[in-house]
């Protein structure tokens, strides 16, 4: 029950922050949004150091800096990603595809899916179809480009979470410190030399801050939630995610929902439970 919890709130924190951060890039180039949200991220994991302490080791050093350079690339692609839009059909792409990876990982290792498990992997997959299909006429359609780069985001949060439960169970919050830190400097170093390139426009400095401190607390959260139970699970309960999103995008932005797309939401809503009833 911990796990499950603790996976649910990591999923509402990562909708919450898809959206602040997609919105946020929509102002500016998604580099200087990037910029702000990633050393927001580490001040927040910085300051939970004392708190859950952390031990850095070479496996927390390791598997912590992997997770770092796949974050930066997860933070530009998913916030890229959001700003083309529309964010009610790219979110659930991305967050299937980041559900699946996990999962193969964790079979892989030896954890095992059930009946349920095995009817919600495929279905999962049908849903991703469902929801990147075109909806009708005068309905928003994403164009080839934002699904490729929502299939890429997805793919580097996977590899993410991946190398975040690898890390040693006994390192505390080391792992999220030093890939913070590392996603931190990459981004850095490559807005230092695209510099001429970022625009002149300003960031939503408070929008882009709050995405960062909200994604630090989702990584927290499922780092703590894959240490007390199967990744198989904690990753597929962490993809639903894209509720908040769609919801935030709806509510914010008046973004259509339609039925196709209402059909696939439901269909990945159906497949993400059967995948925790394992």
């Amino acid at each position: 029950m911990l796990a499950l919890l603790l996976a649910l709130g990591s999923s509402l924190a990562y909708g919450c922050a898809d959206f602040l951060g997609g919105l946020g890039a929509r102002k500016a180039h998604v580099l200087r949004t990037v910029m702000i949200a990633a050393p927001a991220s580490l001040a927040v994991e910085l300051l939970l150091w004392p708190v859950l302490g952390a031990s850095f080791s070479a496996g927390a050093l390791g598997w912590g800096a992997a997770s770092g350079v796949v974050s930066a690339a997860a933070f530009a692609l998913l916030y890229r990603t959001l700003a083309i839009g529309p964010m009610n059909v790219l979110s659930p792409v991305t967050a299937l595809v980041s559900a699946a990876l996990p999962v193969g990982v964790g079979l892989l290792q030896g954890e095992h899916l059930g009946a349920a498990g095995l009817v919600g992997l495929p279905l999962a997959l049908f849903a991703v179809v469902l929801v990147s299909a075109g909806h009708g006429a005068g309905a928003a359609r994403p164009s080839r480009t934002a699904l490729l780069l929502a299939l890429g985001a997805g793919a580097a949060i996977a590899l993410q979470l991946i190398f975040l439960h690898q890390a040693p169970s006994d390192s505390g919050v080391a792992p999220l410190i030093i890939g913070r830190a590392v996603s931190s400097t990459v981004t850095l170093a490559a807005a230092g030399l695209l510099y001429r390139k970022l625009g002149s426009e300003r960031p939503a400095y408070a929008m882009s801050a709050a995405a960062g401190v909200l994604d630090s607390l989702a990584n927290l959260m499922f780092l703590l939630a894959a240490r007390s139970g199967d990744l198989t699970v904690v990753a597929v309960i962490t993809a639903l995610y894209p509720a908040g999103t769609v919801l935030l995008a709806r509510g914010v932005l008046a973004e259509r929902i339609h039925r196709g797309q209402l059909v696939g939401l439901g269909t990945a809503a159906v497949a993400v439970g059967l995948l925790a009833l394992t």
